[in-house]
């Protein structure tokens, strides 16, 4: 895929980092498209939850609801972030081939691995979504060193 393919699926990413920032929550955002349709849309929603796992990619994925195998290998998530440990667990348990990153400037996850699994990780340096968390972490990093185990 080009990048021009992946942008109205990060936009949507986009969207839900947004709709998170304005709850207060930390402006992660995510997607799940299956068959070039979102079919789960998701925010880091640990502050808004009191969660310890609530995580975009984590939520997306509650918010999809139960899949099929077939459903989950023929998939792609986007994510505004590069996922977490957790959310790379549940990217390859539920056996997810693609994963589309906005941006790992201000966290990388596993990426290296989750790619030794055979997922394809795509990472966009998208200006927004480095601008959203920079400017997040640097007004509440007490908050963001929590979200990411800090």
């Amino acid at each position: 895929m080009q990048r021009s393919e992946h942008e109205p699926f990060l936009q949507a990413a986009i969207e839900q980092a947004r709709a998170g920032l304005g709850q207060r929550g930390i402006p992660i955002g995510s997607v799940l498209v299956l068959d070039g349709e979102i079919v789960g849309r998701g925010h880091n929603q640990r502050v808004q939850h009191d969660s310890a796992i609530r995580h975009a990619e984590m939520d997306c994925l509650e918010q999809a609801g139960r899949l099929t195998a077939t459903d989950y290998r023929r998939s792609v998530i986007y994510s505004t972030l590069s996922p977490c440990d957790m959310c790379s667990g549940a990217i390859l348990l539920y056996g997810i081939p693609h994963v589309v990153v906005g941006e790992n400037k201000t966290f990388r996850g596993p990426e290296d691995y989750v790619r030794s699994r055979g997922v394809r990780v795509d990472v966009l340096d998208d200006a927004e979504c480095i601008q959203l968390m920079e400017d997040f972490i640097r007004a509440h990093p007490t908050l963001w060193n929590e979200d990411i185990g800090e």
